[in-house]
């Protein structure tokens, strides 16, 4: 089955619509990821099926048009290939999004993602999250923060919190240990002024693999204090 094929039989299952355009950039997108795959190391996913599935619907998975409201600023952290960020852009182009991390390689191929499918509203930053959210640009200025296989969730919440403006939301795309994860990051979303507001269990076609995705309220403002210097929060988490 090619990848179109596979991506439109497991958003259909999903309850996802996408269109022929939709599905035309996708196949452009899965096209560019398997090519920059050999040079660059971008995913261990490359089986056109595991693509469809395991990045692309599974970064749709947590689009809610409440959260995400048309022409809302999002940024996704430590995007590295471009999920959910870029599925997310391409399902709903109104919102505009801006990929951070800290691998320049990894935003090359972004870039040519971006210009091959014309897409506007998006900026690429290399940078660390941690010196990210204390720049003016960047601190408070989101209304979504997303990010997807990067940290457990105690040490996300102050990467990604800090980005957040108030009222705003931080997206964590969460696989099998979520309820752990949950659990030890309470202290961590209340200190950086945020508040779970809702914890929503996927499954994804054909798999039968336990994952949430969380959603996290900015409810006052993060201290200044936070983010703290590279290397920081893994280290010694909140």
């Amino acid at each position: 089955m090619t990848f179109a094929a596979s991506l439109a039989a497991a958003a259909k299952e999903s309850g996802i619509e996408l269109t022929n355009a939709q599905l035309e950039a996708f196949t452009v997108y899965n096209d560019l990821l398997v090519a920059w795959n050999e040079k660059v190391n971008l995913t261990a996913i490359t089986a056109p099926h595991e693509v469809a599935v395991k990045h692309v619907i599974d970064s749709l998975s947590c689009y809610d048009e409440q959260v995400f409201p048309d022409d809302a600023a999002v940024i996704d952290v430590g995007t590295g290939a471009g999920f959910p960020g870029l599925p997310l852009k391409i399902y709903r182009p109104g919102i505009r999004i801006t990929l951070l991390d800290s691998l320049n390689k990894r935003l090359n191929f972004l870039r040519e993602i971006v210009e091959r499918l014309g897409l506007a509203g998006v900026e690429i930053v290399h940078g660390r999250a941690e010196e990210a959210g204390r720049q003016k640009t960047h601190r408070e200025r989101y209304m979504v923060a997303t990010s997807r296989a990067v940290a457990r969730l105690n040490v996300l919440a102050e990467l990604c919190l800090p980005f957040v403006s108030m009222g705003g939301h931080f997206v964590a795309l969460k696989g099998a240990q979520y309820r752990d994860e949950l659990d030890e990051a309470g202290v961590a979303i209340t200190a950086l002024g945020g508040r779970i507001a809702d914890v929503r269990t996927v499954r994804l076609p054909g798999l039968d693999d336990s994952r949430a995705v969380v959603y996290i309220q900015k409810i006052s403002a993060t201290p200044g204090a936070y983010p703290r210097r590279p290397g920081l929060p893994e280290k010694k988490p909140l």
